[in-house]
C-alpha cells in the first residue's frame, strides 16, 4: 500500500501558527505520484476516544492507526499515530441477476463504543455492511494432548498420559475478524451508515431507502424510509446522507439531492415517509441558474454533539440549522464561492458532482470541510474567522510553518495568493475527521493521509 502519512500541528486560537512534522509507518512508501485507483482513501473516522483512527480505500482495505503514548523524552512528537492493523474488508463481487459489478470501495466506517478489550467497527461498500472485531493476542496455547508441537494429529495409541495445556507469551498480534455480514437489503448504493445511541441498532441508507438493523441479526432489517415512486420516471430526488440523533434513539435525519433535510421520529410510525420536520431554505430567484439544483444537493449531514443543531454541506457552502427553526439556517459559510464562475467547466469534468464531507470539532465551535487543490477550510463559529490551509507534501517539511492560503479571483495577484485559474481540481479533500476531544484532525487527500494537531508551545 502506497501512502503518505503526515502529522501537522494545529493552533485553533491563532490559525496562522502551525508547526509540521512527518512520521513514517513501517514499510510505507512516501511517493504520492506512484499510486493506483485502489489506494485512494474513501473514508476517515476516529473512534469515540480518539485513540484509534480508521481509513478505508477504494481497494476495499481498512487501515487502523493507533495513537502512541506521549514520550517525555520527545515532547514534540506528542503521541503520533502509527499503523495498528490493516485488513481487507470487502472484495469485488458480481451480481449475476442484474449483471452488475459491485465495487470493493469502502464508502463509510463507523466505530462502535468499546465494551471489552476488543474493538468493533462497521464498514460498508455499495451493497454489504460488515461488523468487524479487532482484537489483540499476545499468548498462545501449548501442550495439546492430541497434537504434537508442529500441529500434526498424534496417534491416540501413543498417548500414555494427559497434560494440561498452558498459555505461553508470544509477539503481539492484532487480528481482524468479521463477526456479522449484513447483505441483500439494498437495491441501490449505500451512502451512509449510522450507529444508534442505544448501541443495539444501526441504519443504512441508499439512494431511495433507509433500513434499520439490529447488530445481532443479519438476515432481517426494517425499512423505515422509502421514497421510491411507483413510476421511476416520476423520481425527483434521492437520499444523499442520513444520521441518528446522538442522544435520542428514536430520532434521525436524512438529506436529499434537492437540498432539503428531513427530521423523522420512529415513534410516530413504523415507516417514516411522513417527516416530523422539513428544513429547507427558500431559493433566491436572482441566483437561479442551470446549476442551481446540482449545487444545492446536500452531500453530508451531521448532528452536533448536543443534538441541538444540524450541519449540512452542499457544493459551495456549509450551513448550520437549529432544530427549532426550519425555514432557514442560522449560519451559512462560503467554502469556495470563487468557483461560481467556473461551474460550467466543473460540470463538464464532473467535479460539480463531488461529495464533500464536513465535521465539527469536539466543542462544536469550529467546522472543517474540504475543497480543491488539496485545500481545506475551517470556520470559527464564535469569532466568525475562517482560514484556508493546504495539505501537501511540499508544505510538510519538518519543523516548518504551514501558512494560510488565499485564492485570487481577479485583478492583481499577490505573491502569496494562488489564482482561481491555477487550482488543480484533480486534487481534492473530500473526507475529513476531527478527534472527539482534542484539536487533532485527519485529512484525506487522494492516497495521502495528513494528521494535524495542536502547535507545541
Amino acid at each position: 500500500m502506497r501512502r503518505l502519512y503526515t502529522s501537522l500541528p494545529l493552533k485553533m486560537k491563532c490559525f496562522s501558527r502551525y508547526l509540521p512534522y512527518i512520521f513514517r509507518p513501517p514499510n510505507t512508501i512516501l511517493s504520492s505520484s506512484c499510486h493506483t485507483e485502489a489506494d485512494i482513501i474513501s473514508t476517515v473516522e476516529f473512534n469515540s476516544t480518539g485513540e484509534f483512527l480508521a481509513t478505508g480505500d477504494k481497494g476495499g482495505r481498512v487501515v487502523i492507526f493507533q495513537r502512541e503514548q506521549e514520550n517525555k523524552n520527545q515532547p514534540h512528537r506528542r503521541g503520533e499515530y502509527n499503523v495498528y492493523s490493516t485488513f481487507q474488508s470487502h472484495e469485488p463481487e458480481f451480481d449475476y441477476l442484474k449483471s452488475l459489478e459491485i465495487e470493493e470501495k469502502i464508502n463509510k466506517i463507523r466505530w462502535l463504543p468499546q465494551q471489552n478489550a476488543a474493538y468493533f467497527l462497521l464498514s460498508t461498500n455499495d451493497k454489504t455492511v460488515k461488523l468487524w472485531k479487532v482484537s489483540e493476542r499476545d499468548k498462545r496455547p501449548e501442550g495439546y494432548n492430541l497434537k504434537d508441537e508442529d500441529g500434526r494429529i498424534r496417534d491416540p495409541c501413543t498417548i500414555t498420559s494427559l497434560r494440561v495445556p498452558v498459555l505461553r507469551p508470544m509477539d503481539l498480534m492484532v487480528e481482524a475478524t468479521p463477526r456479522r455480514v449484513f447483505s441483500n437489503a439494498h437495491t441501490y448504493h449505500i451512502n451512509s451508515i449510522s450507529v444508534n445511541s442505544d448501541y443495539e441498532t444501526y441504519m443504512s441508507a441508499d439512494d431511495l431507502r433507509i433500513n434499520l438493523w439490529n447488530l445481532e441479526i443479519t438476515n432481517r432489517s426494517f425499512n423505515i424510509v422509502d421514497i421510491k415512486p411507483t413510476n421511476m420516471e416520476e423520481l425527483t430526488e434521492v437520499i444523499t446522507a442520513a444520521e441518528f440523533h446522538p442522544h435520542n434513539c428514536n430520532t434521525f435525519v436524512y438529506s436529499s439531492s434537492k437540498g432539503t433535510i428531513r427530521l423523522c421520529d420512529m415513534r410516530s410510525s413504523a415507516l417514516c415517509d411522513n417527516h416530523s420536520k422539513l428544513f429547507e431554505e427558500p431559493e433566491d430567484p436572482s441566483n437561479r441558474s442551470f446549476f442551481s439544483e446540482i449545487i444545492s444537493s446536500i452531500s453530508d449531514v451531521k448532528f452536533n454533539h448536543s443534538g441541538r443543531y444540524i450541519m449540512t454541506r452542499d457544493y459551495l457552502t456549509v450551513k448550520v440549522w437549529d432544530l427549532n427553526m426550519e425555514n432557514r439556517p442560522i449560519e451559512t459559510y462560503q467554502v469556495h464561492d470563487y468557483l461560481r464562475s467556473k461551474l460550467c467547466s466543473l460540470y463538464e469534468n464532473d467535479c460539480i458532482f463531488d461529495k464533500f464531507e464536513s465535521v465539527w470539532n469536539g466543542s462544536d465551535s469550529v467546522i472543517m470541510t474540504g475543497s480543491y487543490n488539496n485545500f481545506f477550510r475551517m470556520f470559527d463559529r464564535n469569532t466568525k474567522r475562517d482560514v484556508t490551509l493546504e495539505a501537501s507534501r511540499e508544505n510538510s517539511k519538518p519543523r516548518a510553518i504551514l501558512k494560510p492560503r488565499k485564492v485570487c479571483v481577479g485583478g492583481k495577484r499577490r505573491k502569496d495568493e494562488i489564482s482561481v485559474d491555477s487550482l488543480d481540481f484533480s486534487k481534492k479533500i473530500l473526507h475529513t475527521a476531527w478527534h472527539p476531544s482534542e484539536n487533532i484532525i485527519a485529512v484525506a487527500a487522494t492516497n495521502n493521509l495528513y494528521i494535524f494537531q495542536d502547535k507545541v508551545n
